[in-house]
């Protein structure tokens, strides 16, 4: 698995943007958003449950994340086509405000070491890129467990003081002096 320190693999998806009729669908490339923060997050497969309460909790965060020059984008191995049937027929999907991006030929998953080898389907996965496009954050779950869009927040503001952040650390608290 790709970690931090390193270089957030280039890209160029297919991703469901919108349920308006004509504006469904957008090519993605990993330069899309330069010069701005980047969270990346994967799940398993659409049409399952954890997925959703992750997804629509991203998508309730996402002006905080915009508040802080960051693009969210989440994504599965699983087609374009999916993922807009998917929020047509879900209340809390039909009006996410970021791409969900399509890695059906599985090279994104594969380049960031996250398909996982026994469901061949992409990991519960999230990174956190920075403007330069290294990655900064990386964190696993297993596919079972969801993740929480608090956390990577929290982490997202510590990486943007650039300066050292004890555990627990919040945006406005001090940061450590040595």
């Amino acid at each position: 698995m790709l970690g931090v320190g390193q270089k957030f693999p280039a890209f160029n998806l297919k991703a469901t943007v919108s349920l308006e009729k004509g504006k469904e669908f957008a090519d993605i490339k990993d330069n899309d958003y330069a010069g701005k923060w980047k969270i990346y997050f994967f799940w398993p497969k659409d049409f399952t449950f954890v997925c959703p309460t992750e997804i629509a909790a991203f998508g309730k965060m996402n002006k905080e994340f915009a508040e802080r020059d960051t693009q969210v984008l989440g994504g599965s191995t699983d087609s374009e086509f999916v993922h807009h049937a998917w929020r047509t027929h879900h209340d809390d999907l039909r009006n996410l405000p970021f791409p969900m991006l399509a890695d059906v030929k599985r090279e994104l998953t594969s380049d960031l070491g996250i398909l996982d080898p026994e469901a061949g389907v992409a990991q519960r996965a999230t990174y956190i890129v920075d403007p330069q496009g290294i990655i900064r954050f990386a964190y696993v779950t297993d596919l079972s467990v969801g993740r929480s869009p608090s956390e990577v927040l929290r982490v997202l503001d510590a990486l943007q003081t650039d300066e050292l952040c004890p555990c627990n650390w919040q945006k406005g608290q001090e940061t450590l002096h040595v």
